[in-house]
């Protein structure tokens, strides 16, 4: 069965194919710029070999038919007509508290995700347009919906609320949410797997660790508490999020700084702030390195900032599970970083963890246990799949 999985941004679609008797990928890639000048689409070849063509993609609905047609060519083609692609998988964002799992996409589940959007503005109508798009070009292709929110779902009520009048819980559905749900879903049971445990009786801290970046507790294979929010502001310090701050710093800076529109208010808090904002020159937590190794202050402060938050969380969803099994690093920073998973655990003795850092600082994306054999709590690195998560759910699905 081959499952294409798509994530469609504002001005973006990522793809990826997968023959899914053997989980293989046969195809990636994404388009970048829609509705702009110099738009185009990147692909990977079965040999490697990267390809870019400008093309003219004005909406979403020429972009899926751009990446059909570069999927169905004779020259780069790896299927020979769109008859041999038996589904299409979505990353959508915002699910609410009603779409609690992967699901088909029919028309009420589409109509409830619509009714999320303000919950989640920029990222759901282009989930849908993508959706529409593959509608519009193959009536026919089953779609399913797999939602950032969904694995989430499952804490409970004094996890999720905010101490906010009742009312607004009630008007606006006001509460946490959680996102990177379908990597921390794919991290959380793959690494019972790696592991050779059962999900059942296991305390799992999860660290999705990268430009966006979330921890989760998860027990019993359940998500108890995440650390992002309402929206994916919310918990860590992030590349360009600043994270937990004092609600009072908003109308305090808007007060001081004559601020009148609140969506500059948030664009300070989404765009301007974490590594970006500390260090006053990148988000790239490679470049942050670079600048710390060079002696700079602020990059130094920065990075300090972003670790010990993680190790912050740690602790205190150790604390919330009553102690911990495993925890598991996973995203672009997390996989890749040694003194990142260092640095988060350095401390964290008292609880059990013991780190081989030796080990951790030969371990790059790939999977692998860091902590000492007598460490009474096992950490380990997991590269996360969320794509392979898509298409193993729009599998499981459309095979019913």
């Amino acid at each position: 069965m081959n499952i294409l999985v798509l994530n469609c941004g504002s001005s973006s679609i990522k793809y990826k194919l997968f023959e899914m008797n053997e989980k293989k990928v046969l195809a990636q890639g994404g388009i970048e710029k829609i509705g702009m000048p110099n738009s185009f689409i990147k692909f990977s070849l079965p040999n490697g070999e990267k390809k870019i063509q400008e093309v003219d993609i004005p909406e979403h609905t020429k972009g899926v038919q751009v990446i059909f047609d570069v999927l169905t060519s004779k020259e780069y083609g790896v299927v020979s007509s769109l008859n041999e692609i038996d589904a299409v998988g979505h990353r959508m964002l915002h699910g609410g508290a009603k779409l609690t799992k992967s699901s088909i996409l029919t028309q009420e589940v589409l109509d409830i995700f619509a009714s999320c959007n303000d919950l989640g503005p920029l990222h759901n109508p282009a989930n849908l347009k993508g959706v529409n798009a593959v509608k519009a070009i193959k009536p026919d292709m089953p779609q399913v919906g797999v939602f950032d929110t969904a694995f989430h779902q499952t804490m409970p009520d004094y996890a999720y609320m905010y101490a906010l009048p009742y009312e607004y819980y009630e008007k606006y559905g006001i509460r946490r949410y959680g996102f990177h749900g379908t990597s921390h879903r794919y991290v959380s049971q793959r690494v019972c797997e790696y592991l050779g445990i059962k999900p059942e009786g296991t305390k799992i801290i999860t660290c999705h660790i990268g430009n966006g970046g979330s921890i989760s507790a998860v027990k019993d294979g359940k998500c108890m508490d995440t650390s992002m929010g309402l929206t994916p502001l919310e918990g860590l310090m992030m590349g360009t999020r600043c994270g937990d701050i004092d609600p009072a710093i908003i109308p305090f800076l808007m007060n001081h700084e004559h601020i009148t529109d609140p969506s500059e208010m948030d664009t300070i808090m989404n765009k301007k702030s974490g590594l970006l904002g500390v260090s006053g020159k990148t988000s790239d937590m490679r470049e942050i390195q670079a600048l710390v190794d060079s002696g700079d202050e602020r990059a130094t402060l920065a990075q300090r900032m972003y670790y010990y938050r993680v190790r912050k969380y740690i602790g205190s969803y150790a604390a919330a599970m009553g102690g911990v099994d495993v925890i598991l690093f996973t995203g672009g920073v997390g996989e890749n970083k040694w003194n990142c998973r260092e640095a988060a655990c350095e401390g964290l003795e008292f609880m059990g963890v013991k780190l081989d850092k030796a080990k951790n600082k030969d371990v790059f994306g790939e999977e692998a246990i860091i902590s000492t054999p007598d460490s009474k709590v096992t950490v380990c690195v997991i590269p996360t799949d969320e794509e392979l998560m898509i298409a193993t759910d729009t599998m499981a699905l459309v095979k019913k």
